[in-house]
C-alpha cells in the first residue's frame, strides 16, 4: 500500500510549497517544518509540479474571467451612458457610446478567438502578380502552343 506524502499531509503545505518554489534550502525547510529532507525531495519531484500546474491554470482562468468581467462592466457603462446621451438628445455623445460598444465587442471577440486579425493578401489581384503574368505571356509569344497553355492555366488560377 502506498504511503501518504508527509509534505502533502502537512498543515502548512502552502508555505512549504512556496519555500520549495523559491528555491530555499531543503535543510532549512526541513528544520522549520519538521520534515525530512528526503520527504521534501520526493514531494518536490512528484507532487510540486502538479500543484504548480493546477495553481497556474487556476490563476489563468481567474485572470481571464476577471478581464471578461471588466469588459462586461465597461460594456454596461457604455450602454448606460449612450442611452442617457440619446435621451438628452446629445447625439454626438450617443454615437461616441456606440463606437465604444463596437470597440468592446471587438475586443471580446478577439479574446474569445472569434475574430482573426491576420491580414489576408490576395496575390491574384496584386499589381506584381498582374505584371508577372504579362511578362510570362509576352515571353511565350514565340511559342504559341506554350503561350496558349500558360494563358489557359493562369485563367484557372485567378
Amino acid at each position: 500500500m502506498a504511503r501518504t506524502c508527509s509534505v502533502c499531509a502537512h498543515k502548512r503545505i502552502k508555505a512549504i510549497n512556496k519555500a520549495l518554489v523559491k528555491g530555499e534550502a531543503l535543510r532549512a525547510i526541513s528544520r522549520q517544518y519538521k520534515l525530512s529532507k528526503d520527504a521534501l525531495r520526493r514531494h518536490k519531484a512528484a507532487h510540486l509540479p502538479k500543484a504548480m500546474a493546477k495553481a497556474q491554470e487556476a490563476s489563468e482562468v481567474v485572470h481571464g474571467n476577471d478581464l471578461l468581467g471588466q469588459l462586461a462592466a465597461l460594456q454596461e457603462d457604455a450602454r448606460r451612458i449612450s442611452k442617457k446621451a440619446e435621451s438628452a438628445k446629445n447625439f454626438n455623445a450617443a454615437l461616441a457610446g456606440v463606437r465604444e460598444l463596437v470597440r468592446i465587442v471587438e475586443l471580446l471577440a478577439k479574446m474569445q478567438g472569434e475574430l482573426q486579425e491576420a491580414p489576408q493578401v490576395n496575390l491574384f489581384v496584386s499589381a506584381e502578380w498582374v505584371s508577372v503574368q504579362a511578362v510570362v505571356v509576352k515571353a511565350l509569344e514565340p511559342f504559341p502552343d506554350a503561350r496558349q497553355a500558360v494563358v489557359k492555366a493562369l485563367e484557372g488560377v485567378g
